[in-house]
């Protein structure tokens, strides 16, 4: 099956607002930029503080044998800072640390151009401009314009296994799970990862990777670069974190087979742009690992804009200097927690396990779904803001002597989930049991649309081609008007 050969008859109708949310999340990002290199450099003195090993084990067992209670005071403000993060012990540390990781949404809807999405919006700016060879001053000028952003695409084959951070500094490499608890605490290759006499680099250097520990071949496959060298790229694009995720992590030699000094191996995951010939390659090309679906990121945007109101003054020798200073301000980062700036897709030829299954590996008649009680008790997602899938009574509550803050097994009834205009309205959900603390948070919104979906409408593989092949035709006949115009 070519991937030219890919059409699709009709397009599958939208079930939920996650194109919406995306848009969304690339304006926040724009219009709230942190200070990434202070929270990156808090964060890897943070893991080497906590680098004890965790009593309790670092699987996630189903259901809790035991009812654990859990007190106001155990609970986490959402906003504590990340130098208070490392005097945090057992429980308190790894839900802190599950929050640091980039969780990607599960794909939903396919988007109208999945190759690249298109978000158009009005603006105003004001832009300081500098009158080259003469002697005039820096002159400001306000611009309202039209801007068109296309948002590109990557993809990748994801790896099978621990979803993780690895952290090297201070002469070790620690890397924790999803779940916050420790995995591996060893030497490496990476910068400051082994305390050896050959070691280069400033004893403050530090790296954050994210990566995947596969347990077939026990590689660290790298996803993701968070930081290299004390150099934060929490607010770098996709496509300049993979450039040097790509030129850097080779030069250190963490690439290469173990050694006393270098105990696991790390590997780069191939990145492919998101076209027929990028998505079709990763969906069916060989790779070293097993398969766990397929993964996608937005890349730089490409900016399409036109002026509604322009000075006089400006020449097009301007020009430049004025996309400049729309594509600093609207890059997806490496943005921590849920984000629909990365989707996970999977089905049964790229993945074992496409329905979630229980603590036996089997899959239940059932889905089931995960949520967290909360003070007036309603059950929520994990998401920000959460969403809202029903309410226990207080008696209940009180008799099965549950707590806010618990996480809650339910199955889906017959009744199954009903939505509105993409949003949920009704959940039919049957009470299974408590979860014990080494889960650190409740499913994703997206997380149990995607199982549902699977269930009783799956996306396949034809309809993510078939709209790349969609937008391939729209962009040919945007060129053939313009140039009879």
């Amino acid at each position: 099956m070519a991937p030219h050969e890919i059409r699709r008859p009709f397009k599958r109708p939208a079930i939920s607002d996650q194109h919406k949310r995306r848009e969304l999340s690339l304006l926040r990002q724009a219009q709230n930029r942190r200070d990434a290199q202070h929270h990156a450099r808090c964060l890897a003195s943070s893991v080497v503080s906590l680098q004890a090993p965790d009593p309790e084990p670092i699987s996630e067992p189903e259901i809790a044998d035991e009812p654990i209670v859990e007190s106001e005071s155990q609970s986490i403000p959402r906003d504590i800072d990340v130098r208070q993060a490392s005097k945090l012990k057992g429980y308190e540390a790894r839900r802190w640390f599950a929050r640091q990781l980039m969780l990607p949404e599960w794909m939903i809807d396919v988007p109208d151009r999945l190759s690249h999405d298109c978000v158009n919006y009005r603006m105003g700016i004001q832009i300081t401009l500098v009158h080259l060879g003469t002697r005039n001053k820096n002159s400001c000028f306000p611009i309202k314009m039209r801007k068109r952003i296309y948002h590109g695409k990557y993809v990748l084959a994801r790896p099978s296994g621990k979803r993780c951070f690895v952290v090297s500094s201070g002469g070790t490499t620690v890397s924790r799970l999803r779940n916050g608890s420790v995995l591996h605490h060893f030497p490496s290759a990476l910068p400051n990862g082994a305390r050896t006499r050959d070691s280069s680099g400033s004893a403050q250097s530090y790296c954050i990777l994210d990566c995947i520990f596969h347990e077939l071949d026990q590689t660290y496959y790298v996803i993701d670069m968070v930081c290299w060298r004390g150099y934060s790229l929490y607010d770098c694009t996709a496509e300049f974190r993979f450039f040097w995720l790509n030129s850097k992590l080779a030069e250190t030699g963490a690439c290469d087979t173990p050694s006393p000094y270098h105990r696991y191996r790390f590997s780069v995951v191939p990145i492919y742009n998101c076209d027929q010939t990028g998505l079709y390659t990763v969906y069916t090309g060989a790779v070293p690992y097993v398969k766990d679906g397929l993964l996608f990121y937005n890349s730089t945007p490409m900016l399409m804009f036109s002026y509604a109101k322009m000075p006089k003054l400006l020449t097009p020798r301007h020009f430049p200097c004025i996309q400049w200073a729309l594509q600093a301000s609207a890059h997806a980062h490496y943005q921590t927690g849920n984000t629909p700036l990365a989707l996970v897709w999977k089905d049964e030829n790229c993945s074992q396990y496409v329905i979630d299954t229980d603590s036996k590996g089997q899959v239940p008649s059932q889905q089931q779904v995960v949520l967290e009680l909360q003070d007036d008790g309603n059950l929520t997602t994990s998401d920000d803001p959460p969403v809202v899938f029903g309410c226990l009574d207080g008696d209940f509550v009180q008799k099965s002597g549950l707590h806010p803050g618990n996480l809650l097994r339910f199955a889906v009834s017959d009744g199954g989930l009903s939505f509105v205009d993409g949003k949920l309205e009704r959940a039919d959900l049957h009470y299974l049991g408590k979860l014990n603390r080494t889960r650190a948070f409740a499913d994703s919104y997206s997380k149990v649309m995607f199982q549902y979906s699977v269930r009783h409408s799956p996306l396949s593989i034809d309809d993510l081609l078939a709209s790349i092949t969609s937008t391939i035709d729209q962009e040919k006949k945007a060129r053939d008007v313009e140039m009879a115009g």
